[in-house]
């Protein structure tokens, strides 16, 4: 009975080892961690992330599955914002669920269509083969127990220290908004040059939170530097002609 009991609990470790080691890692990673490393194969070669992209910013864009209609909108207008984000030393990566083949058609058959009228646009960032789901599952994308690739819909900043500093995520259904990505890693790159805040819907040029209030050097504790406004005690601007922002 002992030598029974035993043999159960051996098969029943070596079933959990299995397990754990087909679901691999299921948490997604949080904002001011350090992102995840892997190896992929892609449509322009192999590469290490985040390690091969050096000291640039990086955005790391999933998709659920090749040649679907929402994802082929969003690669078209990431497509037309590709030297942007080079301007703005930003590296683009792109992980799909499909393998290296699909991805290569996909690329192909995107790269000939005309889209709003705006003509063809060679893709020139990379498609990451993720087709055993290695990278999905290591950034938490496709949890515990599941075979879904529905959630494999996410967009991680990650910084030129390899530091997660902001995770979107979008359903199936909802395009993502492209141009609010760009918007997003401006904000970042200035609020990490001027040690400043973005307010709400800000955009490049516009004013900026402080956290707090220079000195004037008038020995008056309300007066404020030329520059400097208040909305309220707890809201305190600089105005934007008294940044370094970028101006991309």
């Amino acid at each position: 009975m002992m030598k029974k009991t035993i043999l159960i609990l051996i098969v029943l470790f070596s079933m959990t080892q299995v397990w754990s080691q087909d679901n691999g890692n299921t948490r997604i990673p949080v904002i001011g961690e350090k992102a995840p490393s892997f190896t992929a194969t892609t449509t322009n070669g192999k590469i290490n992330f985040p390690s091969d992209y050096g000291k640039s910013w990086k955005i790391l864009l999933s998709h659920p599955q090749d040649f679907t209609p929402v994802c082929s909108s969003e690669l078209l207008e990431l497509a037309y914002l590709q030297d942007d984000f080079k301007k703005m030393n930003v590296k683009l990566l792109i992980v799909s669920t499909d393998n290296i083949k699909a991805h290569k058609d996909w690329v192909n058959a995107l790269d000939e269509l005309t889209y709003k009228g705006r003509g063809p646009v060679k893709i020139n960032f990379p498609l990451a083969a993720d087709d055993n789901y290695t990278i999905s599952k290591e950034y938490g994308m496709i949890h515990k127990g599941s075979t879904s690739t529905k959630d494999v819909r996410a967009v991680f900043i990650i910084d030129p220290s390899n530091v997660i500093q902001a995770i979107i995520y979008y359903p199936l259904n909802v395009g993502r908004n492209m141009d609010e990505i760009k918007r997003t890693v401006l904000a970042l790159q200035t609020s990490t040059a001027d040690k400043v805040s973005t307010p709400a819907n800000w955009q490049v040029g516009g004013d900026v939170l402080v956290p707090v209030p220079p000195s004037s050097g008038s020995g008056n504790s309300d007066a404020l530097p030329a520059g400097y406004y208040k909305v309220a005690w707890f809201m305190l601007f600089k105005k934007a002609n008294e940044t370094s922002s970028l101006s991309n």
